[in-house]
């Protein structure tokens, strides 16, 4: 199947007759501890869409989300009245809070932004609908098993290349869209402490699909994807208050569903769209968070690349189990933190299916996703 037949321009436009596209199917995520006053500047791309407040630290403070928009909000307190003693899976102080707006969603999709992050503009001062590029990435096949040397062949003006086996052509559901950043990178303490004026300028109109087999540090500041077929392992894991670990959220999420996806036969992408990430964290603040990150990660990495996932796990919560248990076991001899992690990613998995009774993230995904 070429990519024009698999029907590559049917999501080009964020709108379909005047309806802004998946505007009863996505819900926007935001972790915060302050007023949302940057809302008001992706306006007129986020207000169409419901949206999911997360608010971190203290319950008591009143967060101001701007007129017009239509939003739930939960704070801590609310956290633990609805998982009980569950709610210890849940991050405190951390942007990992995100991940509980994602298991009380109930729509298809999910896209999470910080709230330092402003409307982008392109190459030709046109302003970014990131969002707008991210349901076009979601809604259009990946391509993780034979790499295609003009990226993306769904994107308008692009194909399969000359040699790319036409019995790959059809590719694989795209269920995570990982955007990009302008202006601050989201690099680790070490390299800020060394390049402490350097800003991202280099805009590269790509997506591309990550291969199958490789893993990528996933950002959870500019990210989109399928809930109901990758959400229930969208955990950003314990970090923060308490934990031994920071700014790991994001990427051992990104760990975790890229093991998945490749043994489920999914699809995850990268490149655009960008947002203009507007505010540098302390990075002396976040050497003190990443720094035991900083060492395990050369042990995390290898147990990545080398974890096999049964064939008889074919939801994404069996796959979550079984890794939680290779967790333990494994990585539960480098610090007792990974034991508690292991029990917290078990934790998780049971409420989300308490919340989730019927959700079709418990459905089998291996080779039965392709009517996306």
């Amino acid at each position: 199947m070429t990519a024009a037949a698999a029907g590559k321009d049917s999501p080009s436009s964020s709108t379909v007759r005047g309806t802004p596209l998946l505007k009863d199917e996505l819900d926007i995520v935001i972790p915060t501890i302050r007023n949302l006053d940057f809302l008001e500047m992706w306006r007129p791309f986020f207000q169409p869409y419901h949206l999911i407040v997360v608010q971190d630290g203290d319950p008591s403070k009143t967060i101001r989300v701007p007129e017009g928009f239509d939003y739930e909000l939960y704070n801590r307190n609310d956290i633990k009245r609805i998982l009980g003693p569950k709610a210890a899976c849940i991050s405190f102080k951390d942007s990992a809070c995100r991940c509980f707006g994602y298991m009380v969603s109930k729509k298809k999709y999910i896209y999470t932004i910080d709230d330092d992050c402003f409307v982008a503009k392109d190459p030709s001062g046109k302003e970014i609908n990131a969002l707008e590029q991210h349901i076009s990435n979601l809604l259009t096949p990946s391509t993780p098993y034979f790499f295609n040397t003009l990226y993306d062949p769904y994107r308008e003006g692009t194909d399969f290349v000359r040699g790319y086996p036409f019995s790959l052509r059809e590719g694989t559901p795209t269920v995570v869209s990982h955007g990009l950043w302008l202006n601050i990178p989201d690099y680790d303490a070490a390299t800020q402490l060394v390049k402490p004026r350097e800003r991202n300028t280099r805009y590269v109109d790509a997506v591309l699909t990550i291969p199958r087999g490789t893993l990528f540090p996933m950002c959870g500041m500019n990210l989109a994807f399928d809930r109901e077929l990758i959400g229930s392992a969208m955990y950003f894991g314990l970090m923060g208050d308490g934990q031994p670990i920071g700014r790991y959220d994001d990427m051992w999420a990104g760990w975790c569903i890229k093991v998945i996806c490749d043994h489920l036969r999914l699809g995850v992408k990268t490149g655009l769209p960008y947002i203009w990430h507007s505010k540098a964290s302390n990075p002396f603040v976040n050497l003190k968070k990443e720094y035991k990150g900083i060492f395990w990660q050369e042990e995390l990495i290898p147990f990545f690349q080398t974890v096999v996932l049964p064939k008889d796990c074919t939801t994404v919560q069996k796959c979550y189990i079984e890794l939680s248990k290779q967790v333990r076991e494994k990585l539960g001899k480098i610090d007792p933190y990974f034991t508690k992690l292991a029990d917290a990613m078990v934790t998780w998995i049971e409420a989300w299916d308490e919340l989730n009774p019927t959700g079709t993230a418990a459905q089998m995904v291996n080779g039965s996703s392709n009517g996306k």
